[in-house]
């Protein structure tokens, strides 16, 4: 633990130093920095309201952020609670495009526009849009909003693909230029843009509603400047940043001073399965600084499995500040005491031509599982299980009878799982991957845009990672298509466990992906469900997962099944994917979990009987399918059991 005394902490200021500091009373500046969240929320709850695109619309795929002017160096003063990876590359982001545009050609009313994945990190379909707000002739500010575009181009519709080789396979890159300028679409920009991308129909619209929302941000901010005045405003974007940065350091300082280090890997890149992707992380922790260093990760992947430097240090300033100071808010000063070391060329670092970007979020989760399993041990109380580790995304799309094109990417996978057991409790079931902030579409909008149904989604039991405090189990998810179609799927986390357990936590369950009836079947009646026990993947067409290579069950000590042998899964009508993911990591000695628990857990079918006594030392008698509630707990030969363990 590292003494920080002689640091005076914000709240021990006197009124005359706070002033001096920040050009405002500490009252002001708590103001002001909550209207600036609630300016940049409002711009992304009408992008919300207003989107044609279904992944914006119904998955909630953006973030807007309010960044600092060129004097304050762009800092990133107020986030929205969007996707948490578009965070930290947006700071660095906007003063690249800005200061590659000029800062001195922009008016009031434009609008620039980029998403050169080198440039401002994440991957092509993530535009970025970034509009300056003007005071009295000079830059004060600038409201960012970037979204997931449904398609940017490239040789895979949608994008989503892990076997693109290069950055002319991936899609346009649109360096930074102006969409509108005072106020005006610049049509040459328009046309560049939709001149190049598939679906456009549905996009031209929504960058419209970008520009009017940014424009809306825009006038919220120029309402608090008119009534606190510059410099107070200027003070409060200081404030911000550096009431993030004290509360990081606090954190710091309550670890102790050491190096910790971890490993995890994606499993293949889109050539073959001949090479593991390994992500090295070693924390050097001194004083109220920490050093991320991934020195010894991977070589840049031969596919487009990679991230970029700007998504590495996103994932490191998202995942520490998740495990260490959850309760201040994320700005860019984040970031002030952390230390990055990134190897360029490396899968956290690819570069230009051949270093192509489009999967950095399957790294960024990986990270983050690496990070979990580096700390485990260090945290204490407030170690976490590690998640269902990635977001097992499902490329679909074709054409309908009526000549239609139809596109579902991202939204109808493996998208949503399991997290970790934690000393507040059990693993949650069902969300996204714990460096995401997705919401899962509905059921029945996927079914009304899309020719498909979803005719699963339920929890396996004996998946969740055994603990005192459990992961969450496992989720299985079907998906029937009623018209043939062409899929892709990008499943890169199932040779080793994601789901890591913490504190003497066991691991939780690895998961598969499954065709059954590839070559079509019935899409009405009773036959259109497909069993849920491990007996009815023998006749289904392994895509993949570690499994028995006879019943193609999942099986940890199985055979790894390659995702990418087939570039292209065509199916006919009637096909079902199953996606099972993997299960979250437990939290503590399981033969310290509450037995009352355990029983609840065998009734509610996440436990079976006999993984209640081996798992956890814990004996039911009775039939939990048949009589539930009549199921017995018996203490006496679970203290036997657990005493012979111990």
């Amino acid at each position: 633990m590292t003494d920080t005394t002689t640091e005076t902490l914000l709240r021990d200021l006197t009124d005359e130093q706070f002033l001096d500091r920040y050009d405002c009373d500490r009252f002001t500046a708590s103001v002001l920095a909550n209207r600036l969240r609630y300016s940049a929320q409002h711009v992304t709850t009408g992008l919300l309201h207003r989107a044609f695109s279904p992944i914006i619309a119904l998955c909630y795929d953006f973030a807007a952020c309010v960044c600092a002017p060129p004097e304050q160096d762009y800092a990133m003063s107020a986030v929205t609670n969007g996707l948490s990876i578009f965070l930290g590359t947006m700071s660095a982001g906007v003063r690249v495009a800005v200061e590659e545009f000029g800062p001195e050609n922009l008016v009031p009313g434009d609008l620039l526009i980029c998403n050169d994945v080198y440039r401002m990190g994440n991957h092509y379909n993530d535009v970025c849009f970034i509009r300056p707000v003007f005071h009295e002739g000079r830059i004060a500010s600038f409201i960012a909003l970037r979204a997931h575009q449904l398609d940017v181009g490239g040789i895979a519709p949608g994008g989503f693909s892990a076997a693109k080789h290069n950055i002319y396979e991936d899609g346009i890159s649109i360096s930074p230029r102006l969409l509108y300028h005072a106020g005006e679409p610049v049509k040459e920009t328009f046309s560049l843009i939709f001149d190049n991308v598939r679906m456009a129909e549905l996009m031209l619209p929504d960058f419209r509603t970008m520009q009017s929302c940014c424009a809306l941000g825009e006038g919220l901010i120029q309402e608090i400047i008119e009534r606190y005045g510059i410099e107070a405003y200027l003070g409060s974007l200081r404030y911000a940043c550096d009431a993030s940065a004290e509360s990081m350091r606090l954190a710091f300082a309550e670890m102790p001073d050491g190096d910790y280090s971890a490993t995890g890997s994606l499993d293949a890149d889109g050539v073959d399965d001949s090479e593991e992707y390994v992500v090295a992380l070693t924390l050097r922790k001194r004083g109220p600084r920490l050093e991320a260093d991934f020195s010894g990760s991977s070589r840049q992947a031969r596919t487009c499995i990679n991230a970029g430097a700007l998504d590495a240090k996103t994932a490191i300033g998202v995942g520490l500040k998740m495990l260490l100071s959850p309760e201040s808010e994320f700005t860019s000063g984040t970031f002030r005491d952390i230390d990055l070391v990134i190897p360029a060329g490396s899968m956290v670092s690819a570069l230009p031509p051949d270093g192509a970007v489009f999967c950095y979020y399957e790294v960024s989760a990986l990270i983050n599982t690496v990070l979990c399993r580096a700390l485990g041990s260090v945290l204490g109380e407030a170690a976490l299980g590690g998640d269902f580790g990635a977001a097992y995304v499902h490329n679909a799309y074709g054409v309908g009878p009526d000549g239609t094109p139809w596109m579902c990417s991202a939204m109808a996978g493996g998208e949503h799982g399991p997290r970790g057991g934690s000393s507040a409790g059990d693993g949650d079931g069902f969300s996204c991957s714990y460096i995401f902030n997705l919401m899962s579409p509905s059921t029945e909008s996927l079914e009304a845009d899309f020719p498909l149904r979803i005719m699963r989604r339920e929890f396996l039991p004996d998946t969740a990672g055994p603990g005192s405090f459990r992961g969450g189990a496992s989720v299985a998810k079907d998906v029937m298509y009623t018209q043939p179609g062409q899929h892709q799927t990008i499943a890169l986390r199932f040779r080793n466990a994601s789901g890591v357990g913490v504190r003497g936590g066991n691991d939780g369950a690895l998961g598969g992906v499954w065709i059954f009836g590839r070559d079509g079947a019935e899409t009405t009646g009773a036959s259109t469900l497909v069993p849920a026990d491990d007996s009815s993947y023998a006749s289904a067409v392994a895509v993949a997962g570690t499994l028995d290579p006879k019943t193609q069950a999942p099986r940890p000590d199985g055979e790894y099944f390659y995702y990418g042998r087939d570039p292209g899964w065509a199916t006919e009508a009637g096909a079902t994917w199953r996606y099972v993911t993997n299960g979250g990591g437990g939290w503590g000695d399981p033969l310290d979990r509450d037995p009352q628990h355990v029983l609840r857990d065998v009734r509610d079918e996440y436990v079976t009987l006999a993984a209640a006594e081996r798992d956890f030392g814990v004996v039911i008698t009775g039939d939990p399918h048949a009589d539930p509630e009549g199921l017995v707990l018996d203490l006496a030969a679970t203290e036997r059991v657990r005493a012979s363990r111990r």
